[in-house]
């Protein structure tokens, strides 16, 4: 299975994209993903239900948070309501480490997302606040990439040790999809991403590099 587990929609300040027009775009331009994780900015969508379009479209339609911390974005799949008590998911400023030990401690998985970007990503900053502990995923191919931010990733990630993920990054309808990541094994709801994502079962793959 291939799931983009990077994307916004208007539920974000920034989205442009209504997660149903995601999925119309998806089967109408035959993108080669079977569903979508939406990490919303700073913030943890409690209220929207989704199933609905999941069933109707046939895609698999989970949902994460983005947050920020010192060392720019991260990415966080498995929230709970126990989780967004630990710390404050709509500060610009948590600590890398708060975030880290917060998601292990309730069974979810915390990713840098972008981490080759400057400002905003992990690698920009680890010069300076050096390398953080107990990070083991981040984000190697982002849609949104510029110049050779990938290529930092990709190359800082396999200096640490880390595996790599995939995500488009989409803010707007028509870049869902750029970049996703594979798994060997069904990912159908959260429970099972989190298994495939905690056993290393996955591939980051650039599907814009593709053409497609």
């Amino acid at each position: 299975m291939i799931l983009d587990l990077h994307t916004h929609s208007i539920k974000s300040d920034d989205g442009r994209a209504k997660v149903e027009n995601y999925c119309q775009w998806i089967k109408a331009r035959q993108i080669p993903i079977d569903g979508f994780v939406l990490t919303e900015h700073r913030q943890f969508d409690f209220e929207s239900d989704y199933s609905g379009l999941a069933t109707e479209y046939n895609l698999v339609i989970l949902k994460g948070s983005e947050v920020e911390t010192e060392y720019g974005h991260v990415l966080v799949f498995g929230v709970s309501q126990a989780l967004t008590n630990c710390f404050d998911f709509s500060s610009i400023d948590t600590p890398l480490a708060t975030v880290l030990a917060a998601a292990k401690e309730h069974g979810a998985i915390a990713a840098p997302c972008h981490p080759g970007r400057p400002r905003v990503g992990m690698f920009a900053h680890t010069e300076e606040l050096g390398i953080p502990a107990d990070v083991q995923i981040v984000e190697i191919y982002n849609g949104g990439s510029r110049d050779d931010e990938d290529q930092i990733a990709i190359d800082q990630a396999s200096i640490q040790g880390y595996l790599g993920i995939g995500g488009s990054d989409s803010h707007i309808v028509s870049h869902v999809g750029r970049c996703a990541t594979r798994f060997g094994r069904p990912v159908h709801n959260m429970n099972q991403l989190l298994e495939a994502l905690q056993q290393g079962d996955f591939e980051a793959v650039n599907l814009k590099a593709s053409g497609r």
